[in-house]
């Protein structure tokens, strides 16, 4: 069974390669690879990111006239992966790096622009050095102060890392959530008894509705009118209590008082007298009269004229009844 794939070629025995012919091929021509990304951009185009890594068909392509002892040098095309905009960038054997050439923005020089910069200034101070003596004295003295401080702040931030060292930081954490938990507690407290004041205050609101509800109004003190502020207001107090002294004196003056047992009384008894002293004789107008007189000064003054009124109309029945027998 033959192999898949064939590593080796079969040349017959009259095989002479001087007879191939050689195909003449430009020397920039260029061909497809698949590559990645060397590091990331940023297409100016369109602001697209593109991150180190991504895949792309390239073309690749030999820079003329330019070489680094003897290497060649590649260059390579992209696409952008949203406007489709041309990126090309090229080898750097010197530096065993990429350098990009057109199409986008390379991101995160400033680190690398850094170094070279501190590359640079390193071989200036050494060619200063090479041909100044004073000058290797005087960078030899600000490198011993340079370090001296770079010590001092050491040691400070040596010193800060032991006092921190001491915090029990677990303690701190504890206790601000045993805090917190004490302020949640005192809010739902000052919740449930503000809460609880506004249900007693409705229940006695309530309470106090039923109760005026129940009552009778007959039974409700009347309201005290308010006191009268001016000085000349006692003169004119009280109108209505004098009015009503006034009727009652009037009813009592007309016909008694009728309420009092003691007044009833009497009535009867001065009638039975008057009536004695009509049949005993013409003599008892006078023991009438008398007896009345008697009867009303032991009667209380409202009930006096009442009884003397009463006589007389007994007396004029009488004669009525007389006259008329």
């Amino acid at each position: 069974m033959s192999e898949r794939k064939v590593l080796n070629k079969y040349y017959p025995p009259d095989f002479d390669p001087s007879k191939i012919p050689k195909l003449k091929l430009p020397k920039d021509r260029q061909y497809v690879v698949r590559l990645m990304a060397p590091f990331n951009m940023r297409c100016k185009t369109c602001g697209e990111y593109i991150y180190k890594g991504k895949k792309f068909n390239a073309r690749k392509e030999t820079v003329q006239n330019e070489a680094y002892l003897g290497l060649p040098i590649f260059r390579f095309y992209i696409k952008c992966t949203r406007c489709l905009a041309e990126i090309t960038f090229k080898t750097d054997p010197e530096n065993t790096d990429y350098a990009m050439e057109h199409g986008a923005t390379r991101n995160f020089q400033a680190e690398k622009l850094l170094e070279e910069e501190e590359k640079r200034l390193q071989k200036e101070r050494e060619d200063e050095e090479l041909n100044n003596p004073m000058k290797v004295l005087e960078n030899r003295t600000k490198d011993s102060k340079l370090e001296m401080e770079v010590l001092e702040n050491l040691q400070e931030l040596k010193e800060l890392n032991q006092r921190q060292a001491h915090v029990d930081f677990e303690s701190m954490l504890k206790q601000y959530k045993d805090y917190e938990e004490e302020q949640k507690r005192l809010a739902v407290e000052e919740d449930e008894r503000e809460m609880r004041a506004m249900l007693d205050q409705a229940q006695a609101r309530r309470l106090l509705e039923d109760s005026d509800s129940d009552e009778d109004p007959a039974q409700v003190p009347p309201a005290k009118t308010s006191r009268k502020a001016k000085p000349t207001d006692i003169l004119q107090e009280d109108p209505e209590p004098q009015a009503k002294k006034l009727k009652v004196e009037c009813w009592e003056r007309s016909i008694g008082q009728l309420s009092s047992k003691a007044t009833l009384s009497g009535l009867v008894a001065t009638k039975r007298k008057a009536d004695q002293g009509t049949t005993n004789g013409p003599g008892g107008s006078g023991v009438e009269s008398q007896s009345t007189q008697i009867q009303n000064a032991s009667l209380p003054p409202g009930s006096r004229t009442l009884g003397s009124s009463l006589s007389l109309l007994g007396a004029y029945s009488d004669s009525e009844d007389s006259v008329s027998d």
